[in-house]
């Protein structure tokens, strides 16, 4: 059977615990509270989705663009949390996709 590789877990593991501590996506999210995403587990799991759709491995498991899975998905709280903000470039379908 086939498991995630030790990077893929490592960067999953850096990203839920830059989540819960109020300190992912930085500088994007910066000085912004967004406390209010644990309170709408759908907007929580979209901002994993995004990080997931997004992160690339090569052919050993090895991560290759973690902080920008991660800044994918800051730019999508702070989407959230703050109307005026604009992600650029815009999600496309892939990137936003539930599986």
């Amino acid at each position: 059977m086939q498991k995630l590789s030790n990077s893929f877990s490592r960067a999953l593991r850096t990203f839920s615990y830059w989540i819960a501590n109020g300190t992912v996506g930085l500088p994007i999210l910066e000085g912004i509270d967004y406390s209010c995403i644990f309170e709408e587990p759908s907007a929580l799991e979209q901002a994993y989705a995004i990080f997931a759709n997004v992160i690339e491995m090569d052919e050993k498991g090895i991560v290759c663009n973690a902080k920008y899975a991660e800044m994918r998905a800051a730019q999508f709280i702070r989407s959230y949390v703050d109307n005026s903000y604009k992600v650029k470039p815009e999600f496309e379908g892939w990137e936003v996709a539930l599986y």
